[in-house]
């Protein structure tokens, strides 16, 4: 798997049009794998949110730090328009990183 230390906010979603997360990061591959695996105990591992349907990089942590803030506090479908603006079928992006398709 490609190694991108970027960082990144990024939303997960536990289905189309289910319910969603947003967070930040500084490694969105190992992330995505503390998600999927759940390894991160809380939010997304209760609700079985693993899908990976946006996310947007950025020159630092300060900067992706504070639009993750933003977002967070964006009503839903603010949300939604951003990820359909991008990904209109909601398809899980971290098969794009190399990860399997989720079952």
């Amino acid at each position: 798997m490609p190694r991108d230390l970027s960082p990144t906010v990024y939303l997960l979603c536990s289905r189309r049009n289910g319910t969603l997360y947003t967070g930040v990061t500084s490694d969105l591959v190992q992330r995505i794998h503390q998600h999927r695996e759940g390894l991160i105990p809380g939010f997304t591992l209760e609700y079985g949110v693993k899908r990976l349907v946006w996310f947007e990089q950025h020159a630092t942590m300060e900067l992706a730090i504070q639009r993750e803030k933003r977002i967070k506090k964006w009503n839903r479908a603010w949300k939604l328009e951003l990820i359909e603006k991008d990904n209109p079928d909601w398809n899980d992006l971290a098969e794009d990183l190399g990860f399997p398709p989720l079952g």
